[in-house]
Protein backbone atom coordinates (compact mmCIF):
# COMPACT_ATOMS: atom_id res chain seq x y z
CA UNK A 1 0.00 0.00 0.00
CA UNK A 2 1.33 3.46 -0.90
CA UNK A 3 2.74 5.79 1.71
CA UNK A 4 0.75 8.75 2.98
CA UNK A 5 2.70 11.89 2.09
CA UNK A 6 2.70 14.74 4.61
CA UNK A 7 3.94 18.31 4.34
CA UNK A 8 4.62 20.47 7.39
CA UNK A 9 4.48 24.25 7.65
CA UNK A 10 6.47 25.33 10.70
CA UNK A 11 9.45 23.43 12.07
CA UNK A 12 9.52 24.85 15.57
CA UNK A 13 8.86 23.08 18.84
CA UNK A 14 5.70 21.24 17.80
CA UNK A 15 6.77 20.69 14.20
CA UNK A 16 10.00 19.03 15.24
CA UNK A 17 8.04 16.99 17.78
CA UNK A 18 5.74 15.70 15.03
CA UNK A 19 8.71 14.66 12.91
CA UNK A 20 10.36 13.02 15.90
CA UNK A 21 7.22 11.08 16.85
CA UNK A 22 6.57 9.84 13.32
CA UNK A 23 10.19 8.80 12.99
CA UNK A 24 10.44 7.04 16.36
CA UNK A 25 7.04 5.32 16.12
CA UNK A 26 7.03 4.86 12.35
CA UNK A 27 6.87 1.07 12.43
CA UNK A 28 4.10 1.12 15.03
CA UNK A 29 2.10 3.67 13.04
CA UNK A 30 2.52 1.65 9.86
CA UNK A 31 1.17 -1.48 11.56
CA UNK A 32 -1.81 0.41 12.95
CA UNK A 33 -2.54 2.32 9.74
CA UNK A 34 -1.57 -0.26 7.18
CA UNK A 35 0.78 2.09 5.34
CA UNK A 36 3.82 4.23 6.16
CA UNK A 37 3.59 7.96 6.86
CA UNK A 38 6.27 9.92 5.02
CA UNK A 39 7.34 13.49 5.75
CA UNK A 40 7.86 14.75 2.19
CA UNK A 41 8.53 18.49 2.69
CA UNK A 42 8.98 20.86 5.65
CA UNK A 43 8.81 24.64 5.37
CA UNK A 44 10.15 27.06 7.95
CA UNK A 45 11.33 30.65 7.95
CA UNK A 46 14.71 29.45 9.30
CA UNK A 47 15.87 26.02 8.16
CA UNK A 48 19.37 26.34 9.67
CA UNK A 49 18.70 26.58 13.41
CA UNK A 50 19.44 23.60 15.64
CA UNK A 51 16.58 21.25 16.50
CA UNK A 52 16.19 18.07 18.51
CA UNK A 53 15.61 15.99 15.40
CA UNK A 54 17.70 15.66 12.25
CA UNK A 55 16.16 15.67 8.78
CA UNK A 56 17.53 15.47 5.26
CA UNK A 57 18.31 19.07 4.21
CA UNK A 58 16.68 18.33 0.84
CA UNK A 59 13.32 18.05 2.65
CA UNK A 60 13.60 21.58 4.07
CA UNK A 61 12.50 24.77 2.36
CA UNK A 62 11.75 28.36 3.29
CA UNK A 63 8.92 28.45 0.73
CA UNK A 64 5.59 27.39 2.25
CA UNK A 65 3.91 27.37 -1.16
CA UNK A 66 6.42 24.75 -2.36
CA UNK A 67 4.91 22.44 0.24
CA UNK A 68 1.30 23.40 -0.43
CA UNK A 69 1.63 23.05 -4.22
CA UNK A 70 3.48 19.72 -4.18
CA UNK A 71 1.06 17.36 -5.97
CA UNK A 72 2.39 14.32 -4.10
CA UNK A 73 1.45 15.68 -0.66
CA UNK A 74 -1.88 14.41 0.70
CA UNK A 75 -2.01 16.20 4.08
CA UNK A 76 -0.59 19.60 5.03
CA UNK A 77 0.09 20.31 8.72
CA UNK A 78 0.03 23.99 9.71
CA UNK A 79 2.15 24.66 12.81
CA UNK A 80 3.42 28.19 12.25
CA UNK A 81 0.97 29.78 14.69
CA UNK A 82 -0.40 33.30 14.56
CA UNK A 83 -3.24 34.36 12.30
CA UNK A 84 -2.40 36.28 9.14
CA UNK A 85 0.16 34.06 7.45
CA UNK A 86 -1.45 30.91 8.85
CA UNK A 87 -4.86 31.91 7.47
CA UNK A 88 -3.41 32.64 4.06
CA UNK A 89 -1.64 29.29 3.90
CA UNK A 90 -4.65 27.34 5.20
CA UNK A 91 -6.82 28.93 2.52
CA UNK A 92 -4.28 27.87 -0.10
CA UNK A 93 -4.23 24.30 1.24
CA UNK A 94 -8.01 23.97 1.08
CA UNK A 95 -8.19 25.64 -2.34
CA UNK A 96 -6.03 22.80 -3.66
CA UNK A 97 -8.33 20.21 -2.09
CA UNK A 98 -5.69 18.99 0.31
CA UNK A 99 -6.50 17.82 3.82
CA UNK A 100 -5.43 20.16 6.63
CA UNK A 101 -4.23 19.52 10.17
CA UNK A 102 -3.63 22.45 12.51
CA UNK A 103 -2.95 23.15 16.18
CA UNK A 104 -3.75 26.85 15.73
CA UNK A 105 -6.39 27.75 18.33
CA UNK A 106 -6.16 31.50 17.69
CA UNK A 107 -6.82 30.94 13.99
CA UNK A 108 -9.72 28.53 14.45
CA UNK A 109 -11.42 30.60 17.13
CA UNK A 110 -11.55 33.62 14.82
CA UNK A 111 -11.66 32.16 11.28
CA UNK A 112 -12.79 28.61 11.97
CA UNK A 113 -16.25 28.99 10.44
CA UNK A 114 -14.80 30.09 7.10
CA UNK A 115 -12.29 27.23 7.09
CA UNK A 116 -14.89 24.61 8.11
CA UNK A 117 -17.24 25.74 5.35
CA UNK A 118 -14.48 25.82 2.74
CA UNK A 119 -13.35 22.31 3.71
CA UNK A 120 -16.94 21.05 3.39
CA UNK A 121 -17.27 22.54 -0.09
CA UNK A 122 -13.92 21.11 -1.15
CA UNK A 123 -14.75 17.73 0.41
CA UNK A 124 -11.59 17.60 2.51
CA UNK A 125 -11.03 17.24 6.24
CA UNK A 126 -9.65 19.59 8.88
CA UNK A 127 -8.06 17.98 11.93
CA UNK A 128 -7.51 20.19 14.97
CA UNK A 129 -7.31 17.89 17.99
CA UNK A 130 -4.13 19.62 19.16
CA UNK A 131 -5.79 23.04 19.35
CA UNK A 132 -7.46 22.34 22.71
CA UNK A 133 -5.71 20.70 25.68
CA UNK A 134 -2.68 19.43 23.77
CA UNK A 135 -2.31 15.69 24.13
CA UNK A 136 -5.68 15.06 25.82
CA UNK A 137 -7.95 13.40 23.20
CA UNK A 138 -10.79 15.70 24.18
CA UNK A 139 -12.23 16.96 20.90
CA UNK A 140 -12.43 13.47 19.44
CA UNK A 141 -14.17 12.23 22.58
CA UNK A 142 -16.73 15.04 22.38
CA UNK A 143 -17.20 14.73 18.62
CA UNK A 144 -17.41 10.93 18.43
CA UNK A 145 -17.69 9.44 21.91
CA UNK A 146 -20.58 11.71 22.86
CA UNK A 147 -22.23 11.87 19.44
CA UNK A 148 -25.42 10.26 20.80
CA UNK A 149 -25.47 12.37 23.94
CA UNK A 150 -26.58 15.89 24.72
CA UNK A 151 -23.85 17.85 26.47
CA UNK A 152 -25.25 19.93 29.32
CA UNK A 153 -22.15 21.66 30.61
CA UNK A 154 -18.40 21.94 30.22
CA UNK A 155 -16.17 23.36 32.94
CA UNK A 156 -12.45 23.17 32.42
CA UNK A 157 -8.95 24.27 33.29
CA UNK A 158 -7.60 24.93 29.80
CA UNK A 159 -4.48 27.00 30.42
CA UNK A 160 -1.45 25.44 32.08
CA UNK A 161 0.30 28.76 32.70
CA UNK A 162 -2.55 30.15 34.80
CA UNK A 163 -3.02 26.86 36.59
CA UNK A 164 0.69 26.76 37.46
CA UNK A 165 0.55 30.31 38.84
CA UNK A 166 -2.57 29.71 40.94
CA UNK A 167 -1.21 26.36 42.18
CA UNK A 168 2.06 27.94 43.32
CA UNK A 169 0.22 30.84 44.96
CA UNK A 170 -1.90 28.30 46.84
CA UNK A 171 1.07 26.20 47.93
CA UNK A 172 3.45 28.98 48.90
CA UNK A 173 1.25 32.01 49.71
CA UNK A 174 3.46 34.08 47.40
CA UNK A 175 2.16 37.10 45.43
CA UNK A 176 1.02 36.89 41.82
CA UNK A 177 3.89 38.92 40.33
CA UNK A 178 6.55 36.79 42.00
CA UNK A 179 5.02 33.51 40.85
CA UNK A 180 4.53 34.87 37.32
CA UNK A 181 8.25 35.71 37.16
CA UNK A 182 9.06 32.18 38.27
CA UNK A 183 6.78 30.75 35.57
CA UNK A 184 8.53 32.87 32.96
CA UNK A 185 11.96 31.74 34.19
CA UNK A 186 10.88 28.10 33.88
CA UNK A 187 9.43 28.58 30.41
CA UNK A 188 5.82 28.06 31.50
CA UNK A 189 4.90 31.67 30.67
CA UNK A 190 5.85 33.88 27.75
CA UNK A 191 7.84 37.08 28.13
CA UNK A 192 4.56 38.81 27.31
CA UNK A 193 2.09 36.63 29.22
CA UNK A 194 -1.09 38.55 28.35
CA UNK A 195 -2.68 35.86 26.19
CA UNK A 196 -2.49 33.44 29.10
CA UNK A 197 -3.07 35.49 32.24
CA UNK A 198 -5.80 37.67 30.72
CA UNK A 199 -7.83 34.59 29.77
CA UNK A 200 -7.58 35.06 26.00
CA UNK A 201 -5.89 31.73 25.29
CA UNK A 202 -8.54 29.98 27.37
CA UNK A 203 -11.30 31.77 25.46
CA UNK A 204 -9.83 30.60 22.14
CA UNK A 205 -9.97 27.00 23.34
CA UNK A 206 -13.45 27.34 24.81
CA UNK A 207 -14.75 28.72 21.50
CA UNK A 208 -13.54 25.62 19.64
CA UNK A 209 -14.67 23.17 22.31
CA UNK A 210 -18.10 24.71 22.86
CA UNK A 211 -18.76 24.93 19.12
CA UNK A 212 -18.17 21.18 18.79
CA UNK A 213 -19.95 20.19 21.98
CA UNK A 214 -23.13 22.19 21.42
CA UNK A 215 -23.36 21.95 17.64
CA UNK A 216 -23.66 25.67 16.91
CA UNK A 217 -21.03 28.29 16.16
CA UNK A 218 -19.95 30.27 19.22
CA UNK A 219 -18.66 33.75 18.27
CA UNK A 220 -15.43 34.48 20.12
CA UNK A 221 -16.50 38.04 20.91
CA UNK A 222 -19.57 36.76 22.78
CA UNK A 223 -17.48 34.87 25.32
CA UNK A 224 -17.13 36.84 28.57
CA UNK A 225 -13.43 36.89 29.49
CA UNK A 226 -11.60 37.83 32.70
CA UNK A 227 -8.04 36.97 33.69
CA UNK A 228 -6.15 36.35 36.93
CA UNK A 229 -4.06 39.52 37.29
CA UNK A 230 -6.09 40.80 40.26
CA UNK A 231 -5.99 37.57 42.29
CA UNK A 232 -4.13 38.24 45.52
CA UNK A 233 -2.49 35.73 47.84
CA UNK A 234 -5.03 36.77 50.47
CA UNK A 235 -7.88 35.68 48.16
CA UNK A 236 -6.23 32.28 47.86
CA UNK A 237 -6.08 32.00 51.65
CA UNK A 238 -9.63 33.19 52.27
CA UNK A 239 -10.89 30.73 49.67
CA UNK A 240 -9.00 27.94 51.41
CA UNK A 241 -10.50 28.93 54.77
CA UNK A 242 -13.95 28.74 53.19
CA UNK A 243 -13.30 25.29 51.69
CA UNK A 244 -12.58 26.35 48.11
CA UNK A 245 -9.76 26.62 45.59
CA UNK A 246 -9.38 29.37 42.98
CA UNK A 247 -8.97 28.28 39.36
CA UNK A 248 -9.23 30.01 36.00
CA UNK A 249 -12.21 28.23 34.49
CA UNK A 250 -13.67 27.94 31.01
CA UNK A 251 -17.42 27.44 31.37
CA UNK A 252 -20.09 26.58 28.82
CA UNK A 253 -23.60 25.62 29.95
CA UNK A 254 -26.80 25.12 28.00
CA UNK A 255 -29.86 26.55 29.74
CA UNK A 256 -33.33 26.94 28.20
CA UNK A 257 -32.02 27.06 24.65
CA UNK A 258 -29.28 29.57 25.47
CA UNK A 259 -25.58 29.00 26.02
CA UNK A 260 -23.48 30.49 28.77
CA UNK A 261 -19.91 30.93 27.55
CA UNK A 262 -17.48 32.56 29.95
CA UNK A 263 -13.86 32.52 31.12
CA UNK A 264 -12.93 33.84 34.56
CA UNK A 265 -11.30 32.91 37.86
CA UNK A 266 -13.73 31.20 40.20
CA UNK A 267 -13.96 29.40 43.52
CA UNK A 268 -14.65 25.68 43.29
CA UNK A 269 -15.18 23.29 46.23
CA UNK A 270 -11.94 21.76 47.44
CA UNK A 271 -13.40 18.24 47.22
CA UNK A 272 -14.15 18.54 43.51
CA UNK A 273 -11.83 16.79 41.05
CA UNK A 274 -10.95 20.05 39.31
CA UNK A 275 -9.70 21.54 42.58
CA UNK A 276 -6.94 18.92 42.76
CA UNK A 277 -5.60 19.65 39.26
CA UNK A 278 -2.25 21.32 39.87
CA UNK A 279 0.74 22.71 38.04
CA UNK A 280 0.69 22.96 34.26
CA UNK A 281 -1.95 20.25 33.84
CA UNK A 282 -5.32 20.72 32.15
CA UNK A 283 -8.62 19.09 33.02
CA UNK A 284 -12.13 19.28 31.61
CA UNK A 285 -15.31 18.24 33.40
CA UNK A 286 -18.15 17.37 31.01
CA UNK A 287 -21.74 16.57 31.96
CA UNK A 288 -24.02 14.83 29.46
CA UNK A 289 -27.66 13.91 29.84
CA UNK A 290 -27.03 10.21 29.19
CA UNK A 291 -23.40 9.63 30.15
CA UNK A 292 -23.44 11.76 33.30
CA UNK A 293 -20.14 13.25 34.48
CA UNK A 294 -16.83 12.72 32.68
CA UNK A 295 -13.35 14.02 33.51
CA UNK A 296 -10.50 14.47 31.03
CA UNK A 297 -7.05 15.14 32.48
CA UNK A 298 -3.49 15.47 31.22
CA UNK A 299 -0.82 17.74 29.82
CA UNK A 300 -2.42 20.52 27.84
CA UNK A 301 0.75 21.73 26.12
CA UNK A 302 4.36 20.79 25.46
CA UNK A 303 6.19 19.46 22.46
CA UNK A 304 5.38 15.76 22.55
CA UNK A 305 1.82 15.84 23.97
CA UNK A 306 0.83 18.32 21.25
CA UNK A 307 2.70 16.32 18.62
CA UNK A 308 0.76 13.23 19.70
CA UNK A 309 -2.53 15.00 18.99
CA UNK A 310 -1.29 16.22 15.60
CA UNK A 311 -0.23 12.71 14.61
CA UNK A 312 -3.61 11.33 15.69
CA UNK A 313 -5.28 13.69 13.20
CA UNK A 314 -2.84 12.68 10.46
CA UNK A 315 -3.62 9.02 11.05
CA UNK A 316 -7.38 9.56 11.13
CA UNK A 317 -7.33 11.40 7.81
CA UNK A 318 -4.87 8.88 6.34
CA UNK A 319 -7.23 5.99 7.12
CA UNK A 320 -9.93 7.63 5.04
CA UNK A 321 -7.50 8.24 2.19
CA UNK A 322 -6.22 4.66 2.16
CA UNK A 323 -9.67 3.12 2.17
CA UNK A 324 -11.37 5.65 -0.11
CA UNK A 325 -13.77 6.47 2.70
CA UNK A 326 -16.08 9.45 2.31
CA UNK A 327 -14.79 12.60 3.96
CA UNK A 328 -16.35 13.03 7.38
CA UNK A 329 -17.35 16.53 8.37
CA UNK A 330 -14.97 17.48 11.17
CA UNK A 331 -17.28 20.08 12.68
CA UNK A 332 -21.06 19.50 12.51
CA UNK A 333 -22.54 20.43 9.10
CA UNK A 334 -25.16 22.72 10.68
CA UNK A 335 -22.46 25.16 11.76
CA UNK A 336 -22.98 26.91 8.45
CA UNK A 337 -26.64 27.42 9.24
CA UNK A 338 -26.83 28.58 12.84
CA UNK A 339 -25.05 30.56 15.51
CA UNK A 340 -25.39 29.75 19.19
CA UNK A 341 -27.71 31.92 21.27
CA UNK A 342 -25.31 33.26 23.89
CA UNK A 343 -26.72 34.30 27.23
CA UNK A 344 -25.58 37.76 28.27
CA UNK A 345 -23.31 37.75 31.30
CA UNK A 346 -25.63 40.18 33.12
CA UNK A 347 -28.34 37.52 33.49
CA UNK A 348 -26.05 34.69 34.60
CA UNK A 349 -26.78 33.44 38.12
CA UNK A 350 -23.99 32.57 40.57
CA UNK A 351 -22.92 32.70 44.18
CA UNK A 352 -20.16 35.22 44.85
CA UNK A 353 -17.02 35.81 46.88
CA UNK A 354 -16.30 39.45 47.73
CA UNK A 355 -13.20 41.02 49.28
CA UNK A 356 -13.88 44.62 50.24
CA UNK A 357 -11.08 46.84 51.52
CA UNK A 358 -12.83 49.23 53.89
CA UNK A 359 -11.91 51.62 56.69
CA UNK A 360 -12.34 49.93 60.06
CA UNK A 361 -15.08 52.00 61.64
CA UNK A 362 -18.62 51.40 62.97
CA UNK A 363 -21.40 51.05 60.41
CA UNK A 364 -19.32 49.97 57.42
CA UNK A 365 -20.63 46.42 57.34
CA UNK A 366 -24.24 47.60 57.59
CA UNK A 367 -23.71 49.98 54.64
CA UNK A 368 -22.33 47.19 52.47
CA UNK A 369 -25.05 44.76 53.52
CA UNK A 370 -27.66 47.41 52.80
CA UNK A 371 -26.41 47.92 49.25
CA UNK A 372 -26.41 44.18 48.62
CA UNK A 373 -29.88 43.79 50.09
CA UNK A 374 -31.26 46.62 47.97
CA UNK A 375 -30.03 44.68 44.93
CA UNK A 376 -31.62 41.36 45.93
CA UNK A 377 -28.38 39.81 47.20
CA UNK A 378 -28.25 38.02 50.54
CA UNK A 379 -25.09 37.21 52.51
CA UNK A 380 -24.15 33.68 53.57
CA UNK A 381 -21.09 34.49 55.68
CA UNK A 382 -18.65 37.27 56.60
CA UNK A 383 -14.99 37.03 57.56
CA UNK A 384 -13.08 39.96 59.04
CA UNK A 385 -9.61 39.18 60.35
CA UNK A 386 -7.76 41.69 62.51
CA UNK A 387 -8.62 45.28 63.30
CA UNK A 388 -6.79 48.50 62.50
CA UNK A 389 -8.97 51.38 63.49
CA UNK A 390 -9.21 54.05 60.78
CA UNK A 391 -7.13 51.83 58.43
CA UNK A 392 -8.34 49.72 55.50
CA UNK A 393 -8.98 46.09 56.39
CA UNK A 394 -10.45 43.28 54.27
CA UNK A 395 -14.08 42.28 54.69
CA UNK A 396 -14.72 38.95 52.99
CA UNK A 397 -18.26 37.87 52.13
CA UNK A 398 -19.90 34.87 50.52
CA UNK A 399 -23.33 35.43 49.01
CA UNK A 400 -26.27 33.29 48.05
CA UNK A 401 -26.99 32.86 44.36
CA UNK A 402 -27.65 36.17 42.66
CA UNK A 403 -27.97 37.68 39.19
CA UNK A 404 -24.78 39.11 37.71
CA UNK A 405 -26.40 42.42 36.80
CA UNK A 406 -27.52 42.90 40.41
CA UNK A 407 -24.01 42.16 41.62
CA UNK A 408 -22.42 44.61 39.19
CA UNK A 409 -24.76 47.38 40.36
CA UNK A 410 -23.90 46.53 43.96
CA UNK A 411 -20.16 46.64 43.30
CA UNK A 412 -20.43 50.04 41.66
CA UNK A 413 -22.26 51.42 44.70
CA UNK A 414 -19.94 49.72 47.22
CA UNK A 415 -16.81 51.03 45.52
CA UNK A 416 -18.23 54.57 45.63
CA UNK A 417 -18.51 54.49 49.43
CA UNK A 418 -16.04 56.89 51.02
CA UNK A 419 -14.98 54.15 53.45
CA UNK A 420 -13.91 51.75 50.66
CA UNK A 421 -10.25 52.26 49.72
CA UNK A 422 -9.89 50.19 46.53
CA UNK A 423 -11.86 48.31 43.91
CA UNK A 424 -13.64 45.29 45.37
CA UNK A 425 -12.51 41.83 44.31
CA UNK A 426 -15.50 39.79 43.14
CA UNK A 427 -15.19 36.13 42.15
CA UNK A 428 -17.96 33.80 41.07
CA UNK A 429 -18.44 30.47 42.80
CA UNK A 430 -18.93 27.32 40.72
CA UNK A 431 -20.47 24.34 42.47
CA UNK A 432 -19.59 22.11 39.48
CA UNK A 433 -22.30 19.65 40.41
CA UNK A 434 -23.68 19.19 36.90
Amino acid sequence: MKAVQVGILGFGTVGSGVVKLIRENGALLERRLGAPIMIRRIADIDVTRARNVDVDPAVLTTDAMAVIEDPAIDIVVELIGGRDAALRFCREVLARKKHLVTANKALLSTHGLELYQTAARQRVSIGFEASVCGGIPLLRAVKEGLVGDRVRSIIGILNGTCNYILTKMTESQRPFAEVLSEAQAKGYAEANPSLDIDGIDTAHKLQILATLAFGAYVPLDRIHVEGIRRIDASDIEYARDLGYRIKLLAIAKQLNGELEARVHPALIPEDHLLASVGGVYNAVYVVGDAVGSLMFYGRGAGQMPTASAVVSDIVEIARGLLHDAPVRATPPPQLSEQEAEIRDITVVRSCYYLRIMAIDKPGVLSKVAGILGNNNISIVSVIQKGRQEQSAVPIVMMTHEAIEGDMQRSLKAIDHLDVVSQETICLRVEGVTG
